[in-house]
């Protein structure tokens, strides 16, 4: 079996969350089965759909035993070319969720007679006119999703437009100029972490905690979360830091400054990056030593600042005591995690080389990173945010 490599895309709906996840498999849809398959254990749960996309996909990709919050997406043309009869005959049988990207043969494979719950159109081959028609001549066939969304501007077009969520990743990149300072509420968070990690007295924490019930609760709420896994429930800060110590809080803690966000697209944001600080905790185990794992998962959750606080990253950083490998990494300066908050970020992509190259600069197997990605994937659905 060729390696196939996994890489993801969010679909995000109106009001800026993300609704359904996009992976699309790099490599044959036999390999991509197989993959599928030894990935089971760690499938994304919930009823949020999960769209498989293979630019090879064929009748081999149905020897996967789909679960139910899978939707397969597929071209037109695979239902004209010389394989069609064959995944014609395989999805007339098990009838999975489809979603047809719509092309020149989207009619041809209308009429073969699938039911299709998705249209999914590509957006930057189309205008918003054009798109507009498309969704309402389409619109007894499936719902209607837009690819290759690249700013918040035609973002806001296609749903203009009747697309209900647009896959994509533009919401990363911030398109106003960035504040010169951070809000109170995020400079608090700041003094709060700086407090954690230089190991002050209990009460002086305590004492900054309670200038803020509301980041209180958001930092009982994490800890208890499903994704972190205790055995019993957090009551206090003082019981945390019994339980967990200084260590373990700091990377709870990091997760609260991305909260005082007042981005629009935060929950997407939010939702990427804890994806990418798990990724990266995950992938270090038999890398780094351990006690830099929870550095990496920092690094992760840290790695999107600029875009959730409207904030340099320069500037979200210069008030933050941290160690000299997060912030080199976050400046882009290389250093001990850099390689793999270049590999998480890699994942986010589309070029399978450039991913294959980056997991191999760190020994990392497709196996391995896909089954990391996806109980990446897992631990962000488990928080609440």
């Amino acid at each position: 079996m060729s390696d196939v490599f996994i890489t993801r895309q969010p679909l995000v709906n109106r009001q800026s969350r993300i609704i359904a996840l996009r992976l699309r498999l790099h490599g044959a849809s036999g390999d991509a089965a197989r993959m599928l398959n030894a990935l089971a254990d760690v499938w994304p749960q919930g009823e949020r759909p999960v769209f498989v996309a293979c630019p090879d996909a064929d009748g081999r990709l149905l020897d996967w035993n789909i679960p139910a919050n899978a939707t397969l997406e597929f071209p037109g043309a695979a239902f004209v070319d010389a394989r069609a009869g064959e995944l014609l005959a395989a999805l007339h049988r098990q009838r999975p969720s489809l979603c047809l990207d719509y092309d020149e043969q989207a009619g041809e494979a209308l009429a073969a007679g699938l039911a299709f719950r998705f249209i999914a159109y590509d957006a930057k081959s189309q205008t918003v006119a054009q798109l507009k028609t498309l969704a309402a001549k389409m619109q007894p066939y499936g719902i209607g999703v837009a690819l290759n969304v690249d700013s918040e501007k035609a973002f806001k077009a296609t749903l203009e437009a009747g697309m209900t969520a647009a896959a994509s990743w533009f919401f990363k990149y911030p398109t106003s100029a960035p504040a010169k300072t951070l809000n109170p509420g995020q400079a608090h968070i700041i003094r709060v972490l700086n407090l954690v990690r230089k190991n002050a007295d209990l009460r002086e924490i305590e004492a900054a905690l309670k200038q803020d019930v509301a980041l209180s609760y958001k930092l009982l709420r994490y800890i208890n979360s499903a994704g972190f896994g205790l055995s019993c429930e957090i009551q206090s800060f003082r019981h945390a830091v019994t339980i967990l110590g200084y260590g373990k809080l700091n990377k709870w803690l990091s997760l609260l400054l991305a909260t005082a966000s007042k981005a629009s697209m935060a929950p997407a944001l939010m939702h990427t990056a804890l994806t990418r600080a798990r990724l990266m905790e995950l992938l270090g185990d038999g890398l780094v030593d351990s006690q830099e794992h929870d550095n990496l998962f920092i690094t992760g959750a840290f790695s999107l600042l600029d875009a959730l606080l409207g904030v340099s990253m320069e500037h979200a950083l210069e008030a933050m005591h941290l160690p000299q490998p997060i912030s080199d990494a976050l400046l882009g300066e290389g250093g001990l995690y850099a390689p793999f908050l270049d590999l998480a970020a890699a994942c986010e992509g589309n070029d399978r080389e450039a991913l294959a190259e980056q997991a191999g600069m760190l020994g990392i197997s497709a196996e391995r990173l896909n089954r990391a990605q996806l109980s990446a994937l897992a631990f962000a659905e488990a928080m609440e945010f």
